[in-house]
Parts: structure tokens; sequence; C-alpha cells
């Protein structure tokens, strides 16, 4: 019994590293979204942290488009980015964990 525990405890930090290397590599996975007409752009990481923004010309000079825009964008972004960095670490974490009795209920 107690080898099974140490077992499982191994196992978990095996996953946690797993986890951990993921999250660095969702680091170098970006995220492009734009507006339809394509006057904006955004690249963010699977992390949701934002790596560039393009603003084409036409757009400056209208202040309230431009916000309106941006959020359109930036919110579209974050979302797709939020999936990927779910499905991708549930993956992972799914994949390392040991078979603990009573857990499968939680899946």
């Amino acid at each position: 019994m107690f080898g099974d525990m140490m077992n499982m405890m191994g196992k978990l930090k095996e996953a946690q590293k797993k986890v951990e290397e993921t999250k660095k590599r969702l680091d170098s996975v970006l995220i492009d979204e734009k507006s339809n007409d394509e006057l904006l752009q955004v690249t963010l990481t699977a992390n949701r942290k934002i790596k560039s923004i393009s603003i084409d010309d036409k757009l400056l000079s209208d202040k309230e488009q431009l916000e309106d825009y941006l959020i359109l964008i930036l919110n579209k972004a974050i979302e797709k980015a939020t999936k990927v960095n779910k499905t991708e670490l549930a993956a992972v974490a799914k994949e390392g964990m040991p078979n603990i009795p009573g857990l499968d209920m939680f899946k």
C-alpha cells in the first residue's frame, strides 16, 4: 500500500512538471484574430499575452470605431486563446494523473 502511495505521488509530480512545461510551450503558440474588413489584427499567445496589434490608418480617424474594434477583436482572440489553453492543459493533466479510485467522477 505504501509503495502504491509513493508511485502515485511520483506520477502526480510528473504530471505537475508536464503541466508547467505545457504552460511554457503555450507562450509560443500564437492566436491571430482580425476584423472582417482586416483593418485591425491582434496576436496573442495561448497564455493570453498580447504580442502585437496592427491598426490600419483608416481606423485612426474614428476613436469610437477603433475602441469598438479593439474590444470586439481582443475578446474574440482571448476566447480562442482560452480554449486552446484549457484544452492543452486538461489533456496533459488527464494524461499524467494516476488512477485514483473515485476521481473518475470528475471527468
